[in-house]
């Protein structure tokens, strides 16, 4: 048992691959599920369900659209918003017979966790967030110092984008190489994983698929960044956030608000890592992951690479500044 295998399921009128590793029977028994981000899927889980094999019952799928899931819409299409991905989610949760389940998620699997989340708030155990896009975030996304770094999100929805991105290997490993080694602040947490990543995009319709979030989710984000995305109440499931302190594209000193927007929250930064704290740190997600949900004592996550230290508070410098709110807590 723990072993990772990849598997597929009718859910929701598509098919969708997911990797799973099963619990052993000293378990907690509480099912995870992970949900990756952009330019990501399945495969980006697998440094930390290798660390926390047989601990829990852990299901990483891949959205429509990305690695080997359904490519529902294989031209340029707005059928990817989170509610949309929300749904198919909870599917394939029913498909598995996952009555309740925490969340782990991060970049573009954070807005699905909190769609599944307010849909269904008595079938998500708890949310864990690697750097959570939100409301609170709001005009910042845009300000003139940012836009920079958002540039990509306005390219991905030209309808010749994805041909151009894939029009050779070469150029498909320039762009995602981009983005990898700029937005990891450990640059040797990709070594020896580029091809893979050129691999998975490079097959027919992922580059669109992926395309097609940006797509989808542009008139709510910028509703969000105009003040004109309606008011909702603040997610009360209990919430921890591991924020990468180097994070280029979503900037920890953002996490400022978080306290308005769930309200049972544990926030922390993560010292030594950028947008992929999961990949960056592998065993310092693991370990956080498995003291959140309840199954640290009497187990010994595998020997990982490094010790990455958890900051004690919001840090300004590379993070910005961040003021300590709400129920926030520092953990040692």
């Amino acid at each position: 048992m723990g072993d990772i295998v990849s598997r597929r399921a009718d859910a929701g009128g598509i098919r969708l691959h997911y990797l799973r590793s099963i619990g052993t029977s000293g378990s907690s028994g509480l099912p995870l599920l992970l949900l990756h981000g952009w330019p990501e899927w399945s495969h980006a889980w697998r440094p930390v369900m290798t660390r926390l094999a047989g601990r829990f019952d852990m299901v990483a799928p891949d959205f429509r659209g990305f690695g080997r899931s359904q490519k529902t819409s294989p031209e340029p299409a707005e059928d990817a918003t989170p509610a949309i991905l929300a749904a198919d989610i909870v599917a394939l949760a029913d498909r598995l017979g996952l009555a309740r389940f925490g969340i782990v998620s991060h970049d573009v699997g954070s807005m699905v966790a909190q769609a599944i989340a307010r849909q269904h708030p008595d079938r998500v155990a708890g949310l864990y967030f690697f750097n959570c896009v939100y409301a609170g975030i709001g005009a910042r996304f845009a300000l003139p110092s940012h836009l920079g770094e958002i540039w990509y999100q306005q390219f991905h929805q030209k309808p010749w984008a994805a041909a151009l991105v894939g029009s050779s290997r070469k150029a498909c490993r320039i762009y995602l190489q981009a983005f990898l080694s700029h937005w990891a602040h450990r640059k040797d947490a990709f070594d020896g994983q580029l091809e893979a990543w050129v691999d998975n995009f490079m097959r027919p319709g992922n580059l669109q698929g992926g395309f097609n979030w940006y797509r989808s989710v542009h008139a709510a984000r910028m509703a969000m960044i105009g003040g004109r995305a309606a008011p909702l109440p603040p997610i009360g499931t209990r919430t921890r956030v591991l924020w990468g302190a180097h994070d280029p594209v979503l900037k920890a000193s953002w996490a400022d608000r978080l306290h308005e927007h769930f309200s049972d929250l544990q926030l922390d930064l993560a010292a030594d890592a950028g947008h992929f704290v999961h990949i960056e740190c592998p065993e310092l997600a693991a370990q956080d992951i498995a003291r959140f949900f309840g199954d640290s004592d009497g187990h010994e996550v595998a020997p990982g690479p490094e010790k990455v230290p958890l900051s004690s508070s919001l840090l300004a410098g590379s993070a910005g500044t961040a003021h300590s709110r709400g129920n926030i807590h520092a953990h040692p």
